[in-house]
């Protein structure tokens, strides 16, 4: 749908009901069911009314017929409305999981500059919240705008039939209601919207806060998250304040319309019955039909608000559908296999969206196959950014990125990743077993390649120490877990993994020295025949690297071994001096 125009909302919520036309079409008919049992009953009672109730003749083989009759048709309905209450939810809800599962799969598709820009708590709100509005648009809205229809069609039909004088006297009234509630309706669109928009913000202040509730407590800043909380809860009462106000105005305008058609009848059918053009029974069934008549109106009134609450969600969620993934596979992209590792960045420059200062500016370097190559230098020299463009997490502003020849833009996203180990400083852990968090860098690992994955990044010693082993669950971000257990957990996912291409971002910088010196060997033996990145600040972690890379704000500056560069006397040897001194 990227291509050419798109369909309009509407359709695209229509289109939801495709995979379960079964459940929709048995949601119809029993709805279909109920419109013409309250249709006909009226006419049932007034045959009755008529034929069967007179004194000086009364039929009471018909009269108990025609009551068994309309009992049974009771039964039936009851049945019927069992069957809209339950299918119709379960409809719902299907829709609803449906929506779900293509706004979370869309969002796997989206890079980092997404993620950069949007805060969780709002993605979290257009999945849960906002969808919930949907469903119960997308079951109760086929239903009772189809019964309404049905039910007011048929009712204005037999009432033409009874009294066609009193017929034409309501449907006069229905263009005037039909105008009021579309003047509302485009109203509580745009506050029900203004609703959702506060509901999320208020989800990611929530959010941020509980990630960041230590922070807060270390601080003594619980008051200002509070003042920070009541602010956004302001803007929710505010918004949802219009939202009922235009509703308040909506439902009680409705009430006048539809509670002074029972007046006008009563006022048009005295005059008839007056002037003997009309006898009471034919009021008593009118006013039956007049009921019959209403509800409908009633319904389709309701409706104008689900509506605009549904909507108002569909169309956020419609929003993240259409927000196009930056970083997709080019047209003719191929599989990138049987990887050695050389890698090339030729003139590379990259800057964080349009307009903005580059952050990396005419890079030019080589690593050759299985070679490791070290990035050091200053904080925002652009080490981390120059390793994130390898797997294609940015795309690069001008310039170009092979390996082994092949441009990264030409191979598919899946299969250059898949050959790109990343271990980050920033570790992130899933609130799983650390067995399972371990099997994330191959999903079908056996337990056996799990345990040499960690004992390889010498976690495994801690793990069996723990009181469930590795069924231990980690908590959140992994927070039962100190901050070297989890960077080596991160560690053994790529020991799983094995990927032929390795970037470390100071991957050992939460480690004491006795284990960093036991996880360097273990790098050591990873990187052989392995084409290897290392970010690191302590130098002393990558004095035997290939190649050492200087890198500041200006771009690469120095390059060579660790004895090289320290034979230059630039800014290298004026790094490690610093180290050393600091160190000593």
């Amino acid at each position: 749908m990227s291509n050419g125009k798109k369909p309009s909302s509407l359709k695209r919520f229509i289109s939801y009901y495709k995979p379960h036309i079964g459940m929709f079409a048995l949601d119809m008919c029993c709805a279909l069911f109920i419109a013409i049992v309250d249709i006909v009953y009226p006419l049932i009672s007034r045959k009755i009314l008529y034929n069967y109730l007179s004194p000086e003749a009364p039929n009471f083989r018909m009269f108990g017929i025609l009551i068994a009759f309309c009992f049974l048709l009771y039964i039936l309905r009851t049945g019927a409305t069992y069957i809209v209450a339950y299918f119709g939810h379960r409809l719902g809800v299907h829709i609803e999981a449906d929506m779900r599962r293509d706004a979370f799969s869309h969002m796997q598709k989206l890079g980092f500059s997404f993620y950069d820009k949007t805060r969780t708590g709002k993605l979290l709100s257009r999945c849960t919240t906002d969808l919930f509005d949907v469903t119960e648009l997308a079951h109760h809205g086929p239903e009772d705008v189809f019964i309404s229809m049905m039910t007011f069609l048929g009712a204005f039909i037999a009432m033409l039939f009874i009294e066609w004088r009193l017929a034409l006297v309501l449907i006069a009234f229905v263009p005037i209601m039909l105008i009021f509630v579309m003047k509302l309706r485009r109203h509580m669109n745009s506050t029900s919207r203004k609703v959702k928009e506060s509901t999320a913000l208020i989800n990611a202040n929530i959010e941020s806060s509980i990630s960041g509730a230590r922070v807060a407590k270390a601080f003594t800043n619980e008051d200002y998250e509070v003042e920070k909380f009541e602010n956004g809860n302001s803007v929710y009462i505010g918004a949802k304040t219009k939202y009922y106000k235009t509703m308040g105005a909506f439902q009680s305008g409705m009430e006048f319309f539809t509670s002074i058609l029972n007046l006008i009848v009563l006022a048009v059918s005295g005059y008839l019955i007056m002037k003997g053009r009309m006898d009471q029974t034919t009021l008593i069934v009118f006013l039956m039909y007049v009921s019959s008549f209403v509800t409908p109106i009633k319904k389709l009134a309701n409706f104008s608000e689900q509506y605009a609450m549904g909507m108002a969600g569909f169309k956020r969620f419609t929003e993240l559908l259409d927000t196009e993934p930056e970083i997709v596979d080019s047209p003719n992209a191929e599989e990138l296999n049987d990887v050695r590792g050389d890698i090339v960045y030729e003139h590379v420059s990259f800057a964080y969206g349009e307009n903005m200062q580059n952050v990396l500016s005419d890079i030019s370097m080589r690593i050759g196959a299985g070679k490791t190559v070290a990035l050091v230098g200053p904080s925002g020299g652009g080490k981390t950014t120059l390793c994130h463009l390898l797997p294609r997490f940015y795309d690069i502003s001008s310039g170009k990125i092979m390996i082994d020849g092949n441009d990264i833009r030409d191979v598919t996203i899946e299969s250059l990743r898949r050959n790109i180990g990343i271990v980050q400083q920033d570790v992130f852990l899933f609130a799983a077993s650390i067995k399972d968090n371990i099997r994330y860098g191959r999903i079908d690992a056996s337990d056996d390649d799990i345990v040499r994955a960690a004992m390889a990044a010498e976690i495994h010693d801690d793990i069996m120490r723990m009181p469930d082993g590795y069924d231990t669950i980690v908590g959140e971000r992994g927070i039962t877990l100190s901050g070297g257990q989890k960077q080596r957990v991160s560690i053994a996912r790529i020991f799983l993994k094995n990927p032929p291409i390795l970037i470390l971002d100071e991957a050992t910088s939460a480690l004491d020295s006795a284990t960093e010196a036991k996880i360097t060997a273990a790098f050591e033996r990873l990187s052989k025949g392995r084409t290897t990145m290392v970010i690191a600040h302590r130098l002393s972690t990558v004095r035997n690297s290939d190649t050492i890379i200087v890198i500041d704000e200006h771009g690469i500056i120095e390059s060579g071994t660790h004895e090289e560069l320290m034979l230059e006397n630039g800014a290298y040897k004026a790094l490690n001096d610093a180290q050393n001194r600091l160190y000593a």
